[in-house]
Parts: C-alpha cells; structure tokens; sequence
C-alpha cells in the first residue's frame, strides 16, 4: 500500500475513485475514417466547443483506424515511473500500429509504427483491441493470420520502445478467431472473444459466411500466468460473434458480460464454484420480422456495450435496430432494463424495411432529429464520463458494414451525440443542445469511431486487487 501523499503512476487507486474524483471530460480522441484516396486521421474534440480542434493525419491509406488504448493506465497506478502520455492506434485494415503521442494533449503526434510487414513476420494481421499491462507493457489481439484468413492471437509491444517481441501465448498457440480481450490478475486469467475472418468482414456481413462459419462463437479462457489456453466456451449459434467483453471494474468480482453481436445476446460469465469458467444468458433482444432487408427477420445485432464504474449499469448499442439501452445488472443474474432510447436505425418509419412483427414495438420509430439534422445511422460505439451521468455515442461500425446498411450516412459523415443519464433511477435522455457532426470536415464527409478521454476511461482501464499490484507483469 501507498502512504498517504506519494505520487502515484497513472490513472486511479481504484474504480470508485476514478468516478467520484475523476474530472469532467473536456476532450476526447476519435479516430475518423477518411473517403477514399485520403488518409484516416485521429481527431481531437473540444467537448464545450463540439468540435474538432486538431486532426493527426495517418501517413498511409487504407489503414481503417478502428480502436485505441494505452500505454499505461490504471493497472500500472502503483507505479510513479509510468505516465499514460501514448494513445495505440491499431489499424485494423492495413495491421499498422500508430503510436501517438498526446503529451500536448491538443495536438498529438504521431510517436512511431509497427508497420504489416513487422506484423506478417509473426503471421499475425487485423489488430483490434489494445491493452496496457501492470509491466507497462501493451498487449494487443490480433484476429487474422498474414493472409488475414482466421487466426486469434495476441502480440506485446516493449513499453519503452514501442517494437513488437513476442506474440503473447505460450509458444504459437492460437484460437480460430480473435477480437476483444479482458484479463484480471487476481484471477489469474485472461478472456478473449471471437468476430470472424478477417477476409470475410473486410467485405460486409454476407450469410454466406455465416452459413460457412466463418464467424465465431467461443469465449476463450487463458491461464494469465503460463499463457496456456485452459478453456473454450461455445456459445452455439445464439452467440455467434461475442464482440466486446467487459470484466465488472471491482478487480474481485470473477465475472462480467459479453455481447454477441447477431442475435444481440448478453451472457455472463462467470467463475463456478468448481473453479471452471461457464457463461449464462442474461438478455436477449428479439429478432423482428420485417420485409425489404437482407434476411426475413432483423437481428439487433448488438456492437458496443459498457459498464459503469460502480458496476450498477450495463450500457449497450443494437446498431441495426437503432437502439441504445440501460440495464440495471445489480444482479448480475437478472438484468433490469431501466433506459432506452432509439437515435436512427434500420426500422424507422418511412424506410425501406416494413415491420410485419414485432414482440416488443406497437409500432416502428419515428426518425430521430437533432440540431434539426436528422440522424441518418444507428447508435454503435458508446463512451460513458467518469461520474456515469453522460454516454457519448458515435455512428460507425466499420467502413464496409457502414456501406452495406447505411449508405446515406457514409454519404453524409457520422454524428456524435450525448445522451444524459439518469444515475439514480435509470433513463436516457437524447441531449438535444450537443453535436458533433462529422459532415463538413475539411477533406469530407468522414466516419467516426471509439471515443477515449485523455485520463482514461471505463473502457480501457483495468484496476488490479491490491494482492495482484506489486511486481504484477503479466
């Protein structure tokens, strides 16, 4: 333990602190995929003045800027020689690796790259999820061997230099599919999820691949220690594509929830008295017949979810309904749903696509305005402030995707939005005074993705038990 009044490393002592202590957002990086022929950008908000004030321009095309994390955060906080001063930028279309710098929080730059052919000698591609370490070092999945056919693995970047030095399992071990991970020391584990090929997404979702299974549906469970896989968890078809995975923030609580993107399920899971790790669905959303899409009934397909700092609320987006939801999970088990507020989506009134039945609307949304622009994407990346009391929503999934079922907003460029919470009793409410509209952008209309604050974030931050952060590396 720290003596009252020693400087402490990055971020926050623990979960709590960072929501009662933290300070308001007043910025926030996105990284902004550019049209065709022009380079992708991370773009810094001015969060009072909603807009961009700088925009680092990436040195290469077609990189598909996608997620972001740090060089260190709240796991390395025992340690005063480690400063979250690096945002890490994988590019998940080309396998590039930004590093920026952001110590002139205003305007980064660019620090180094890992560039595809470092990437390819490890017969790795499509980085997605980046995770600093207690060491300082960073971890950061990869979903794609080098011919981006499938392959789920990990690679470390030295904390120092930035070079790549190792993929992370024990000798060349891999799952079939990679994307999000999660780990907890205290545990002694790690958990990953499963998108798909990358050579199948790249393209937008066809059912054929679906049908060829060349999408996941496994949790995959490492030893934290030996980096030896312990477990796969199959999901089945429900679970196909377990995107984004979300340990609670409380380092000792063995459990958490993942969502499945197709059929918008949430499962949790869990550590059983046996000592093994089981999931259990918790939340599904129904499918709704429609007429005029691609199949005859319309998944949620959920793509984005959180968890408040306090580990009261689980947050996700149901990107082709059009939804955003509230979820009161102070029983885990029994997840309440407390807020819902629908900004877009595939189903609204006036579309192309007719509801024929529907378990849970009397009838289809009407399109949602703001600023007296009407929104013309769907809810996918959420970003909640410290304190809980706002979620920040960005449009874009990815490029490939956003063309299929939403052209006319590649067309026009992505919003940002704030939705105020209600962190008493649950409720959200569309902020009708805040935008972010990426339609005039200097090069045009560009689509904006994750959202990180400069002093972290419940996201990218991991807290480690007090037993687990002295000497914690891996």
């Amino acid at each position: 333990m720290f003596r009252l009044g020693r400087k402490k490393g990055p971020g926050y002592a623990s979960p709590l602190e960072a929501m009662k202590r933290g300070p308001r957002e007043e910025i926030i990086y996105i990284p902004c995929i550019a049209p065709k022929g022009k380079p992708d950008y991370l773009a810094t908000v001015d969060l009072n003045k909603q807009e961009v004030v700088h925009r680092l321009e990436m040195p290469h095309l077609n990189d598909e800027i996608h997620q972001s994390g740090w060089n260190s955060c709240s796991s390395c906080h025992g340690d005063c020689s480690k400063t979250r001063d690096k945002l890490i930028l994988p590019a998940l279309g080309s396998s590039r690796i930004y590093v920026v710098d952001v110590s002139n929080s205003r305007a980064p730059k660019i620090h180094t790259t890992v560039e595809p052919e470092d990437m390819a000698a490890m017969n790795v591609s499509a980085p997605h999820t980046s995770h600093c370490l207690g060491s300082g070092d960073i971890m950061i999945s990869t979903c794609g061997d080098k011919y981006r056919e499938n392959r789920g693995t990990f690679v470390l970047l030295d904390g120092k230099t930035f070079k790549l030095t190792d993929t992370w399992p024990a000798g060349d071990a891999s799952v079939p599919f990679g994307y999000d991970f999660w780990y907890q020391p205290y545990f002694n584990v790690m958990i990953s999820t499963e998108w798909g090929a990358p050579n199948a997404f790249d393209k937008g979702l066809d059912p054929a691949d679906l049908a060829a299974g060349r999408y996941g549906t496994h949790l995959n469970v490492w030893d934290w220690t030996t980096r030896k896989l312990m477990q796969r968890i199959d999901l089945g078809d429900e679970g196909i594509m377990p995107l984004e995975i979300r340990f609670m923030h409380d380092p000792k609580q063995p459990q958490g929830f993942v969502g499945c993107a197709l059929n918008s399920i949430v499962y949790r899971f869990y550590l059983d008295p046996t000592g093994r790790w089981a999931a259990e669905k918790v939340i599904q959303i129904p499918s709704k017949k429609v007429d005029g899409w691609i199949l005859p009934e319309m998944p949620g397909v959920m793509t984005d979810i959180l968890l408040s700092l306090d580990d009261k609320y689980l947050y996700f987006s149901n990107w082709v309904h059009g939804d955003v939801r509230q979820y009161d999970v102070t029983d885990p088990r029994r997840p309440r749903l407390v807020g819902q507020l629908f900004l877009g989506g595939s189903i609204l009134q006036g579309g192309p696509v007719k509801v024929t039945h529907d378990v849970e609307l009397a009838s289809q949304p009407e399109p949602a305005y703001i600023k007296g622009k009407r929104i013309e994407g769907s809810p996918q990346m959420l970003q909640l402030s410290l304190d809980g009391k706002r979620l920040y929503v960005t449009d874009s999934l990815y490029s490939s995707w956003d063309k299929q079922f939403y052209p006319q907003m590649v067309k026009r460029g992505t919003m940002m939005l704030q939705i105020d919470v209600d962190t008493e009793k649950g409720g959200l409410t569309l902020n009708k005074d805040f935008l972010v509209d990426f339609h005039d952008e200097p090069d045009g209309p560009v689509l904006a993705h994750e959202m990180r604050y400069p002093g972290g974030d419940c996201t990218s931050d991991i807290w480690l038990a007090p037993e687990t952060s002295k000497g914690s590396s891996l």
